[in-house]
Order: structure tokens, then C-alpha cells, then sequence
């Protein structure tokens, strides 16, 4: 008997359920101004939850935007981000984009009355940061940009060159306080936010990048200096990304790598509940631990394993990408195999976490946003120090 086909048309059937990842860790990048066949199989990856842009990725804003809606195209999920914090460290400079004064700046506003009383400096210094905020994340947003790692809350004690006039001031009190008129001035336009170092990289000297940097000074004093600004800010900020420095009197391991500085200290001591990236896994800081493999190189889902482990929600691989990406593919494939192994576990809470870092409001143009007054204002208030 034959069998009688569904009177029901394909277009009447409900759509299928996006497919959403049990916890999708992974933040890689890609290589050019475009995506090629490799990109966009490692995007479709379960594992991949975020893609980090670079000053590589930049062409012009049509460009750049042409690029993140066809990443959204292949993962709507995925969150796009970016190191764009002003000064030195703002991967999009031209086109448009506001370049962005140091942190420092604010700080240095801050002590500046100019002769109008004492407090004069510090409310100045707050409403131009709030619209430094704003301005960053207007401008990110309207090419589908996500989230840019700031603020910094590194103190600057003028010892870190890496750190520099990354840092808002040497005074905890200041630097999280221009950090929270920051993190307003992001919200105000849809985006998320990222403190880092934690708990500090001002006092460590050495570059992370190219060294493993260790802070000798002890608990009590570090967390009554440096890690102050998280637990002022633990239920303002979204995410935190820790520092590759070893602070030995605490732990032997760096502090992305170290259970008692992420869960003990940042999650249950200053009450954190967002976010934990990992900082890039590439950079030497992240590759030598002591007591791990006798403190030789680790390959990098072994750091990403540990890093997990240890409480990160999200890992970075970056620069990768280049000459083919084989260590991307190697780290997915990797990390893959660790899970099968139970050598790391997936998080429902991680990855409810990381979803909500994606913007909740949808971005203006660029056309829109060039004529939205509150961005205007912004740009108004911050024209003495651009």
C-alpha cells in the first residue's frame, strides 16, 4: 500500500531549534580582512564561542562590518570582540573611529581642580570617562563589534611598562571609580564589559607577552591594593580576564592557571558572577607553569585544559590563525579529544554566562549614531583630551 504523503507543506512545519552549545569555550581569530573556508569551519566548531579581532581584520567600517555580520551569518552566538581601549592599545583608529586617549588621561583629570574647588577634577574626570565609555562602544557596536576587553584596573606604579598609562592612577579609590564611570558609559550603549588584570599586573615588571612575571608581595597586601577595584566593582562587572603573573606567596601557578585565585579569591571572597577569560594562551606568561610537565612548554590545549579547570569560562588563542591556523584547528581537535577524556568538564553556567555578554539592544548605524545627540554630547565632553 502506498504511503500517502504529509498534507502539511514544508513552510507550515515549525522551524528547527537553533542549536545552542552545552559550552562553547574556545576564542580564536582569523587571519585577514575576509573569511576563507578555514574560518568559517572553525567558527561552525561547538567549541568556538568568540572570535577576537585585530588591527589585521581592519580595512575601513564597511569593511569591518561586512566581515562581523558574515561571522554572524555562520554563528549568531559567537561574541565578537576586540583589545580597544584607547591610547596605544585600539586596533580601529581611522574611517571615523575617535581615537581614544589613554586611561591615564582621566586619571590625571581627576587631580585637577583648575582652580573651580576640591572634588571639581574628580566629577570632570567621571562624566568625560562615562563618555569615553560611550563613545567606544557606540562606534564598536555600530560595526557589530560585541565586546572590547577594558576597562583596565592595573594600578600604575610605575613600575609595569607593559601596563603603562593603560592604568586609570595608582590609587585603587581613583581607578575604580573612573572604571565604573567607564563600565556606564559602555552600558549606556549596549556593551558589556572586561576588568583585567586580576588581581593585578601594575607591580609585576616583567611582559607577560615575552616573559612569566612574578609579584612576591602578599595576600593581604595585594588584595588590599591592587584587587581592591574587584570586589568595589564584583557586581558591576561582566567579565574578568586574569593576569599570566605568578604571585608566589599564594600560589605557584600564574593566576589564570590557579583555582584558589579564581574560584576561592575572585568568585567567593569579592563575590564575582560574570565571566572568566583566560588571557591570550600564546603568550609566554601562559605557556611555562611551574609543576605542570616539570615546567616545560605547554601545548596549547594543555593550557586550555589547566585554564579551564581552574575556573576560566573562556580561553584565547591569539595570532593563530596565520600560516594556515594549524594550531587553532590543533587546540579545537585537542580540547575535543580532553572532554571525551574527562580531562575538563563543560558548564551550563559558563556558557550562560558567556551568552550574556551579547548585546541585549540592537546597534545604530553608523549613519544613525553620527546623528544621535547623546553620542554627540560624549564626543563634546571628551574633545579637551582628544
Amino acid at each position: 500500500m502506498p504511503t500517502r504523503k504529509s498534507s502539511k507543506k514544508k513552510s507550515d512545519l515549525p522551524a528547527p531549534e537553533p542549536i545552542v552549545p552545552a559550552h562553547a569555550p574556545v576564542v580564536l581569530d582569523v587571519a585577514g580582512l575576509t573569511l576563507n573556508d578555514d574560518d568559517r569551519r572553525r567558527l561552525a566548531h561547538p567549541l568556538t564561542g568568540g572570535l577576537i579581532l585585530f588591527g589585521r581584520n581592519w580595512q575601513d567600517r564597511a569593511q569591518l562590518t561586512r566581515l562581523v555580520a558574515e561571522i554572524k551569518s555562520i554563528r549568531p552566538d559567537v561574541v565578537v570582540c576586540v583589545d580597544h581601549e584607547g591610547g596605544r592599545v585600539q586596533r580601529f583608529r581611522t574611517d571615523g573611529f575617535t581615537h581614544l586617549p589613554p586611561m591615564r588621561a582621566f586619571g590625571e583629570r581627576w587631580m585637577n581642580d583648575a582652580g573651580q574647588g576640591e572634588g571639581h577634577g574628580a566629577l570632570t574626570a567621571c562624566d568625560m570617562t562615562c563618555a569615553a565609555g560611550r563613545v567606544l562602544a557606540a562606534e564598536l557596536r555600530a560595526c557589530g563589534v560585541d565586546l572590547s576587553f577594558t576597562p583596565v584596573l592595573d594600578l600604575d606604579h610605575g613600575r609595569s611598562g607593559v601596563i603603562g598609562n593603560r592604568a586609570f592612577h595608582r590609587d585603587p579609590r581613583v581607578a575604580a571609580t573612573l572604571a565604573r564611570s567607564l563600565m556606564q558609559g559602555l552600558l549606556q550603549a549596549g556593551m558589556a564589559n572586561c576588568g583585567k588584570h586580576f588581581p593585578g599586573h601594575g607591580w609585576a615588571e616583567a611582559d607577560s607577552h615575552v616573559a612569566v612575571p612574578t609579584d612576591e608581595r602578599t595576600l593581604e597586601t595585594i588584595l588590599t591594593d591592587d584587587a581592591r577595584p574587584y570586589e568595589w566593582l564584583s557586581t558591576s562587572l561582566t567579565s574578568v580576564m586574569p593576569a599570566h603573573v605568578i604571585y608566589p606567596q599564594v600560589d605557584a601557578r600564574p593566576a589564570g592557571y590557579s583555582s584558589r585565585w579564581l574560584n576561592t579569591v575572585l568568585r567567593e571572597q569579592l563575590g564575582f558572577t560574570g565571566v572568566i577569560f583566560s588571557d591570550d594562551l600564546s603568550m609566554e606568561g601562559a605557556r611555562r607553569v611551574p609543576g605542570v610537565k616539570d615546567g616545560a612548554v605547554l601545548s596549547y590545549t594543555e593550557a586550555a585544559t589547566l585554564a579551564l579547570s581552574a575556573g576560566c569560562d573562556m580561553v584565547l588563542l591569539c595570532n593563530q590563525s596565520l600560516d594556515g591556523g594549524r594550531a587553532v584547528d590543533e587546540l579545537l581537535d585537542g580540547l575535543q579529544a580532553a572532554l571525551e577524556r574527562g580531562e575538563w568538564r563543560q558548564s551550563p553556567d559558563s556558557e550562560e554566562r558567556r551568552l550574556a555578554l551579547l548585546p541585549q539592544t540592537p546597534p545604530l548605524t553608523w549613519d544613525e549614531l553620527m546623528h544621535d545627540a547623546p553620542y554627540r554630547r560624549a564626543l563634546q565632553r571628551l574633545e579637551p583630551l582628544l
